[in-house]
């Protein structure tokens, strides 16, 4: 209570005084309740924002090179090409030439693999668009809705899909 309070106090009966005290005392908890509430939920979001922070500069991280190996993608299809064009048996003259597509080949998957990329199965297995692009259906004995034949190959960094497989579906007879 300030001054003036305890003046006017002084004049009021003893009860009255009590109620008044109450009243104000009733009225500070309630502020003092709401106040400590709106801290509590101050804290609460600055923890959360934090949180989200903290997760999305961990994604930022683990998935910044996702449009470099985007890219490194054209260049594996490619090479598959060049290496899928070469003769089965070739001469002696391209048995070099074929040798070293292969290692090459063996150490992009191997420099994948150490960065999290990898090829996502497709060939015998249910047709999944969240990972496969469904392009042809063609008449197979397989059951339909499975994939028959992968026209182009997809590829997952860590969990998250860089690019869908091209594939052909079995459908119903």
């Amino acid at each position: 209570m300030n001054d003036e309070t305890s003046e006017v106090a002084e004049e009021l009966p003893l009860e009255e005084q009590l109620r008044l005290a109450r009243e104000e005392i009733v009225a500070l908890t309630a502020a003092r309740d709401f106040e400590r509430e709106h801290a509590l939920r101050a804290l609460a979001e600055a923890q959360n924002t934090r949180t989200r922070l903290e997760r999305e500069k961990a994604e930022a991280v683990a998935y910044a090179a996702s449009a470099f190996a985007r890219d490194m993608l054209v260049v594996a299809d490619n090479l598959e090409r060049a290496l899928a064009a070469l003769p089965a048996e070739p001469d002696v003259a391209l048995k070099p030439l074929v040798s070293g597509l292969e290692a090459v080949k063996r150490e992009m998957l191997h420099v994948f693999e150490r960065h999290g990329i990898r090829r996502v199965e497709s060939v015998g297995l249910p047709l999944d668009p969240m990972q496969h692009q469904a392009m042809v259906e063609v008449e197979s004995e397989a059951e339909p809705g499975t994939v028959v034949a992968e026209l182009q190959s997809g590829w997952l960094l860590k969990d998250r899909l860089l690019r869908p497989a091209l594939v052909s579906v079995a459908k119903a007879s």
